[in-house]
């Protein structure tokens, strides 16, 4: 059955601007005052831009261009554009960490559409949470939207060696801390990692989700992987901003993409491209926006039946430069045709079966055969246990393969600076097989859940040549980040979760074929040792870290406020 279409008279922004009362002329003359005819906008589809740009995100510098780009092609479709700066969400930059912030760029978004006079939105991001504060915002406000990833910046060169941004700095920064990297060396890598705008170009938190932007249809096809600085880039930026015009005279509104099936092939993808384990925290809240049930056992389910086919850092050799030579993400979907539900939505108006059927892989041994896989599964693995009874997570494939079943002494930190002034000391008494602990980085305790994950190895094991040991937390990872690292530990310490009750010398296992994860104390004995444990001091007297404490979910949830969560419509604003 056909969808209506729209008409001038049914547009959203009619409300707006066509009405013969005061009110609209008020809004008529305003936009006649910023040198507008009524000819430019009347009667017309108005497309915001909501842009993540500034001058403190690097891996955003290019978008206020891009956003030239997507005006022209919307003038050139009939529409009228305006541009709306929202949160930029720097992950560089932002203190103490960018996932304090995406529910507030995710509501800045939402209500940016829901209280402007638009019919449609681009959005632009790309940068690690930008992607789904500004599609979880989009979902909400449920008009037609197109995503425009910031696309990843060129690869990294030092000293005739491909560098990629995250991975290849904590394991330069390991030799240097154990005396193989001099000063020199490291100085000389700063000029050569990050050499153009874009996003990080290994198969991190950035370029993973952007692949689920891609996967789930709210990008044109082979938008995500096309470095930043790449002709193509702005020219998909165009070809965004003439379809959107499209999108709202045809209706395409989220609802009529997002979908189980389509949360399915995100999934998918996630696995075969061994993403970023932030992806479960983002997808599970884009889902709830969109109305679809998604928990962190979804993701486990998928990652026993689906191989790593992406050869990409961290987890394989490659960058998204090279992904993108090897066709890009309507590649990977092509291997992976047999797993995905080839019938789901895309912006395009057609069905992921039609965008991809033309799709080639120029390099096989970027992107795999699903017979010939980088690894044969666990691109991911959520473990429970009476230390995780809401589920942790940990990537198996970035691990080494000694440390998937391992036992040992916990090595307990009850906040950052505390291990970090541990793993300095030369002297600490630590082996490889301690399992060390770091507590109170949650999304309360953090606050945010900052990615302080990747705990790093005490100096005095780096320089007996150990590169990997199990290490525990309720905080996040990079998605450039490797190692045996639990992560997400639900609930967190700092509202009292299990995690909160460990102590340096309790026996930890983990076995990630069995997906457990435990610490040798009774439940009796975890409850009594709760009774004397307190938090360090997180009050916020006011402001939004007050508001996050107040409202927001724990990891396996979506870190969504709870009050953002659901499908709950609300209404159009009074324009009286």
């Amino acid at each position: 059955m056909s969808h209506p279409r729209k008409t001038p008279d049914t547009l959203r922004s009619k409300r707006w601007f066509g009405a013969s009362d005061l009110r609209s002329f008020g809004h008529r003359s305003r936009a006649l005052q910023m040198g507008l005819n009524h000819d430019e906008f009347m009667g017309k589809p108005v497309i915001g831009i909501l842009n993540t740009w500034s001058e403190i995100n690097p891996c955003h510098t290019h978008l206020r261009d891009r956003a030239e780009a997507v005006k022209r092609a919307v003038w050139a479709a009939g529409g009228f554009p305006v541009e709306i700066p929202v949160m930029s969400a720097s992950e560089q930059y932002q203190k103490p960490t960018t996932m304090l912030y995406r529910n507030f760029l995710a509501m800045e978004a939402e209500e940016s559409i829901r209280s402007h006079p638009l019919d449609g939105a681009v959005l632009l991001g790309g940068c690690d949470k930008s992607t789904p504060a500004l599609i979880m915002g989009a979902c909400s406000a449920g008009l037609p939207f197109i995503f425009v990833p910031a696309g990843p910046m060129l690869r990294g060169n030092w000293a005739g060696k491909t560098l990629g941004s995250g991975a290849d700095v904590w394991k330069y920064w390991a030799e240097k801390e154990a005396g193989n990297i001099s000063d020199a060396d490291w100085r000389d890598m700063e000029s050569g990692i990050a050499r153009s705008h874009g996003t990080c170009m290994v198969m991190g938190t950035a370029a993973t989700m952007m692949s689920h932007a891609e996967v789930l249809g709210l990008t044109l096809p082979g938008a995500s992987a096309i470095p930043a600085a790449d002709a193509a880039h702005p020219r998909m930026a165009a070809a965004a901003g003439k379809r959107i015009v499209e999108m709202v005279w045809e209706d395409l509104t989220p609802d009529r993409i997002l979908t189980r099936e389509s949360f399915e092939n995100a999934l998918t993808v996630h696995m075969a491209v061994a993403g970023s384990t932030n992806a479960i925290i983002h997808l599970v809240a884009m889902a709830g926006r969109a109305g679809v049930p998604l928990t962190p056992d979804d993701f486990d389910a998928f990652s026993r039946k689906v191989p790593v086919i992406a050869n990409l850092r961290p987890s394989g050799d490659f960058l998204m430069e090279d992904f993108f030579y090897a066709g890009g993400l309507p590649a990977l979907l092509k291997q992976l045709e047999s797993k995905l539900h080839t019938g789901a939505m895309t912006v395009t108006g057609k069905p992921i079966s039609e965008t991809i059927a033309l799709a080639k892989v120029y390099d096989d041994n970027v992107i795999r055969p699903l017979d010939r896989p980088v690894s044969t599964a666990n691109g991911l693995a959520v473990l429970k246990g009476n230390l995780a009874p809401g589920g942790c997570v940990i990537k198996p494939s970035a691990a080494e393969e000694r440390l998937l079943k391992h036992s040992g002494p916990a090595l307990v930190f009850e906040d950052y600076d505390a291990m970090m002034k541990a793993v300095n000391d030369e002297t600490l008494d630590v082996t490889a097989d301690h399992v060390m602990v770091l507590k109170n980085c949650g999304p309360v305790g953090g606050p945010g859940m900052p990615e302080w994950g990747m705990l790093p190895i005490p100096k005095t094991l780096l320089k007996q040549g150990v590169r990997d040991m199990l290490r525990l937390s309720d905080a996040r990872m990079s998605g450039t980040s490797y190692g045996a690292c639990v992560l997400h530990i639900a609930p967190e310490a700092y509202i009292k979760g299990p995690l909160a009750a460990v102590r340096t010398g309790d026996i930890i296992s983990v076995d990630v074929e069995a997906r457990s994860i435990s610490v040798n104390l009774t439940d009796a004995e975890i409850a009594e040792r709760l009774k004397s444990w307190t938090p360090p001091n997180r009050d916020y007297p006011r402001g939004w870290g007050k508001m996050s404490a107040a409202h927001i979910q724990q990891a396996d949830k979506g870190c969504d406020f709870d009050y953002l969560a659901g499908t709950a419509k609300v209404a159009e604003p009074e324009i009286h």
